[in-house]
């Protein structure tokens, strides 16, 4: 299987590892198997100043508590029945994240298929950020685990071209003033995986 990334490849601007993270491989090993997906989308929090951030304004909670250490962790929360997967970014101290939206799958599609029953086609399967964690098998407890080992790693993926990424306005912030214009989300341009 594909080898995590270093730790040090977490250490660049949020916004910049937003894009780097495109083209990387997800992957979950659990009880069941392994299961894995291309990055296809993301998207950026910049932590105090962003109002759609969890931590915004230096908030720290029991929840965002990961989100002030060291980059490269699992941040893992709950929406709305939907477990969420993020990777914390920024530096110590300057809680930020990048939301994995949507990742197209490559390993343990027969196991996805169990683990979202309600999918017809593979384009279902994780072509949105709740759909992608239940396909996964990614959850609660994965917080804080770091994401350059097992069981929940990022690894090497396919090289990309800045031209094949597209950049937009974040999705579902509606509430957050200034910040749902920022074009923080990043995504591989015509991938049907893409959530929308």
């Amino acid at each position: 299987m594909h080898e995590p990334v270093e730790a040090s490849f977490f250490q660049q601007s949020t916004l910049e590892l937003s894009k780097a993270l495109l083209g990387k491989l997800l992957v979950k090993e659990t009880h069941q198997g392994v299961a894995a997906g291309w990055i296809v989308e993301t998207e950026a929090y910049i932590g105090p100043d962003d109002r759609a951030a969890h931590s915004y304004n230096n908030r720290r909670t029991t929840r965002t508590e990961v989100m002030f250490g060291p980059p490269g962790y699992v941040y893992t929360y709950v929406m709305h029945t939907h477990c969420l997967v993020n990777v914390v970014s920024g530096d110590v101290g300057h809680p930020e994240a990048v939301l994995i939206r949507a990742i197209e799958p490559y390993v343990g599609i027969d196991l996805m298929y169990e683990r979202r029953r309600k999918a017809k086609k593979d384009r279902d399967l994780t072509s949105g950020p709740g759909k992608l964690t239940k396909a996964l098998g990614i959850d609660k407890e994965d917080y804080g685990r770091p994401f350059f080992k097992p069981p929940l790693w990022i690894a090497e993926g396919k090289s990309l071209v800045m031209e094949e990424i597209a950049v937009g306005p974040r999705i579902g912030i509606d509430n957050s003033g200034e910040a749902k214009h920022y074009p923080w989300r990043f995504y591989l341009k015509e991938n049907p995986f893409v959530s929308r």
